[in-house]
């Protein structure tokens, strides 16, 4: 993930909102740096379960379009850039 991230191949980062902090402030710090977009949503377990994988806290979104439409269903259908 993180060299994903320092690559700029990574356009969106969504966080489990029961991801240690430790692991948050360090993902949001590179994000931040590599100006990089990150969500806080849902739990560990809801997240794994979505992309059919198992203990998955962090996922990286790679594609511009996808990325925006995450944010759009989340945000209810408006576009707006999340941090």
């Amino acid at each position: 993930m993180l060299v994903g991230i320092k690559k700029h191949k990574i356009k969106l980062v969504i966080l489990a909102n029961d991801t240690s902090d430790k692991t948050k402030k360090n993902i949001k710090y590179v994000c931040t740096t590599s100006n990089i977009k990150v969500i806080e949503y849902s739990t560990i377990q809801k997240l794994s379960n979505a992309i059919g994988k198992n203990n998955k806290a962090i996922i990286g979104i790679t594609d511009d379009n996808f990325s925006e439409g995450i944010i759009k269903k989340i945000n209810g259908g408006d576009l707006l850039w999340i941090k």
